[in-house]
């Protein structure tokens, strides 16, 4: 079979399409591209759409990918070098989030890069899931994507209005942890095996209502005149120090 090679194909459309946010809610598929984030996909048990190749691979027993060139695959892909293979798949959420395990809570995250690694981080440091709280950039945005390298797989993700977060917040049986500049507690103390931890965004913090909800606010020590840490830099600490004790 000779390899498609136009780019107005329908099936090529449709992926890239995916590239839109409107795009992927309307079909309901993301994109993930390469054979690392492939078999992360395939060892976690999702099951693609579709499945693209520049050559024959054997990921999917049961899926035959559709072959293209390289000039169709680097229109579809998102990658200045790209990869030779890259498969749709639906995109997840779970309704509700488990009330046990470290919950990671992020209050209107808006840069996908600082998401993609902070999914990262969460999926090293064994957190239960992420909870994405408001108006929050999309976790299945290309560049989400290429930097959680192959961890969207494998951390469940909640979205959640904040009315449904403060409910679930108050109801949680851990400790409910805000971080806040300020705060009297040090962020390096105990944190059980079940707790939650927020974080809000780089320029306005958490929003009161969620602070005052909070059953504990930390802080990160920092040195005098720097404004504040990355939110994935302060991701990863919390999560760590919740890994550590």
């Amino acid at each position: 079979m000779q390899p498609i090679s136009s780019p107005q194909n329908p099936q090529i459309k449709l992926l890239k399409s995916l590239e839109d946010k409107k795009g992927r809610r309307e079909a309901g598929l993301f994109l993930a591209e390469g054979h690392a984030m492939l078999e992360r996909a395939l060892d976690q048990g999702w099951q693609p759409k579709h499945l693209v190749a520049t050559k024959r691979v054997d990921l999917w027993d049961d899926l035959q990918p559709l072959l293209v060139t390289e000039k169709v695959m680097s229109t579809l892909s998102s990658h200045n070098n790209p990869q030779d293979v890259l498969a749709s798949f639906p995109m997840k959420f779970q309704p509700h989030p488990a009330k046990s395990g470290v919950w990671l809570a992020l209050e209107e995250i808006r840069d996908p890069g600082n998401l993609g690694t902070i999914i990262r981080t969460a999926d090293a440091a064994g957190a239960a899931g992420i909870i994405l709280v408001g108006e929050c950039c999309d976790p299945y945005s290309p560049e989400c994507i290429r930097a959680t390298t192959g961890s969207i797989f494998g951390v469940p993700l909640v979205k959640m209005n904040d009315d449904g977060f403060l409910n679930f917040l108050r109801a949680f049986p851990g400790p409910t942890i805000g971080t806040v500049m300020g705060a009297k507690h040090d962020y390096r103390s105990e944190i059980p095996e079940t707790a939650m931890i927020i974080l809000g965004t780089e320029s306005k913090g958490l929003s009161q209502a969620v602070t005052s909800a909070c059953s504990k606010l930390v802080r990160i020590p920092m040195k005098a005149g720097v404004e504040s840490l990355n939110v994935a830099t302060a991701a990863a600490l919390l999560l760590y120090q919740a890994v550590g004790t």
